[in-house]
């Protein structure tokens, strides 16, 4: 619902035309974005908290492959400080592990506003120049590794057989997070 309300008005090429990017890669990157995230792909088997009980944990290809692609391409075209970037990645990690809750049948979930206020505002206090391009790596990877990977051991005592970072609890969050981020920063 929130995907369609950025597209109607036309919110995506504007955040994407502040990373630099063109209307029409904005577009190919939000159909690859969507597309992919009906697709997980197997990375490995935890054990469960029972005994035989396993938890299979995959990765979405539309929530965290593709992201973090953006991501390292954005790293390249944009000279970005490295320790200025580690900070707000750290930073927005941590309130990302700290705001995740589980959600039965779902996996982990966050609120989905406070990831990319989080980032704007570290990225614009840490580099104003480059602020929407640290807001978007910030914001993609901090709710990736905060609530996703920070949580790994969590999905152990949901139950779940089935787990997928940048899957259903966080794909939402991940998207959001990346767009609004660079908006405000």
């Amino acid at each position: 619902m929130f995907l369609m309300a950025f597209v109607q008005v036309g919110v995506l090429a504007i955040a994407f035309q502040k990373l630099e990017l063109s209307a029409h890669s904005a577009y190919l990157l939000f159909a690859t974005i969507l597309a992919g995230s009906m697709v997980n792909v197997p990375l490995f088997r935890m054990k469960g908290e029972s005994p035989g009980e396993e938890v299979a944990i995959h990765v979405n290809v539309g929530g965290c492959v593709v992201p973090v692609a953006f991501c390292i391409y954005l790293m390249g075209h944009h000279p970005l400080d490295f320790f200025r970037l580690s900070i707000a990645v750290l930073l927005v990690s941590l309130l990302c592990y700290r705001i995740s809750r589980q959600v039965p049948g779902v996996g982990i979930g966050m609120p989905v506003f406070l990831a990319p206020i989080a980032a704007a505002t570290v990225s614009y206090l840490l580099d104003a120049q480059d602020a929407p391009s640290l807001a978007y790596i910030s914001g993609t990877l901090g709710v990736l590794i905060g609530s996703d990977l920070f949580h790994l051991e969590d999905l152990r005592k949901m139950g779940a057989p089935y787990a997928s970072i940048g899957g259903a609890g966080s794909f939402d969050g991940i998207f959001i997070t990346g767009i609004v981020a660079v908006l405000l920063a």
